[in-house]
């Protein structure tokens, strides 16, 4: 989509702090960090949310689910990670491209933060 947020970093338009990327996922640092750690794992796909996904996403949401215990270790989040999907409006969502927060450290907020 032309005015996704999202879909202009993953194309390169604008800038972002990648750190990790291959044919399906892009990884950057939030520009608003609520943890210690704050990634934003995004498909290069645009998906509005998990309210769109549907059995034909299931190997990029599989490769997903498995590439975020690897990041977390490469962050070096050893002791646990918390990950978070906003989904509508009403559940957060700012951003509609579906994205995943993946939040760790010393400094890691509570639920009722």
């Amino acid at each position: 989509m032309s005015d996704c947020l999202f879909c202009k970093i993953g194309n390169g338009d604008i800038p972002a702090d990648i750190v990790y990327k291959d044919e399906q996922v892009i990884v950057f640092k939030d520009i608003s960090p609520k943890a210690d750690v704050h990634l934003l794992m995004i498909p290069r796909l645009h998906i509005n949310s998990l309210n769109e996904l549907n059995a034909e996403h299931s190997a990029l949401i599989s490769h997903m689910m498995l590439l975020l215990p690897k990041l977390a270790k490469d962050q070096g989040l050893e002791h646990g990670f918390r990950t978070i999907i906003n989904t509508g409006k009403g559940g957060g969502q700012e951003v509609f491209h579906l994205h995943i927060h993946l939040m760790g450290g010393t400094n890691l907020p509570g639920f009722n933060n």
